[in-house]
């Protein structure tokens, strides 16, 4: 996880993501759909999914609710350029992502971006969900929403703590590719992109 520190101000219906307007996603594992998150609805159950250890490992955001708390209020109080989301698959709560503009993030300080680039964050929440290959499915369809949804994002971005061996296979799985490794603050990342196809010619 990379910490989302927005010094620069950008007017709020120009950075904005609008992923309540996604709508849902067909997926082999069911329908799938991105929620921005309401805390007073979600907090509980993301705390509870932060404190498990295989995520704490790599989010650094166990801990009481109030800390949970803190970081995804932050999101929702800012100009809409970065949305903590529940991802629910069939109805069902299973997962947290963060969709942000890469370009309007820290992120950019330390890697090539373009504008409009979208990058993501995700945690699978429950053990029993993790290991049969529902990440990479998940990720695929999200990655096709945003390029669906936004005509003029290019790319999607992600960067997975190298040490994250099967959120790494879990992009590349997706359909991203491995840029290289970069250093963020707290971390030593791999550097995914999903690239847009390019359109057929009629």
């Amino acid at each position: 996880m990379t910490v989302r520190d927005r010094s620069d101000t950008v007017p709020r219906t120009e950075a904005s993501i609008q992923v309540a307007a996604w709508g849902p996603a067909d997926t082999p594992a069911g329908a799938f759909r991105l929620l921005p998150v309401c805390p007073e609805r979600d907090l509980r159950l993301i705390a509870r999914w932060m404190n498990d250890p295989a995520v704490a490992l790599f989010w650094e955001l166990a801990g009481p609710p109030s800390v949970t708390a803190a970081h995804v209020r932050a999101q929702l109080a800012g100009d809409g350029g970065s949305v903590p989301c529940l991802g629910v698959l069939d109805g069902r709560p299973m997962s947290y992502w963060e969709i942000y503009r890469a370009d309007l993030d820290p992120l950019a300080r330390h890697c090539p971006v373009r504008p409009h680039d979208i990058g993501i964050h995700l945690l699978i929440g429950a053990a029993a969900d993790r290991g049969r290959g529902l990440g990479t499915t998940l990720i695929r369809a999200v990655a096709e929403l945003a390029l669906d949804r936004r005509p003029s994002c290019t790319r999607v971005l992600a960067e997975p703590d190298v040490r994250n061996t099967r959120c790494v296979a879990a992009f590349l799985g997706a359909g991203f590719r491995l840029r290289g490794e970069i250093d963020l603050p707290g971390k030593r990342a791999a550097l995914m992109i999903r690239d847009r196809a390019p359109r057929r010619p009629l």
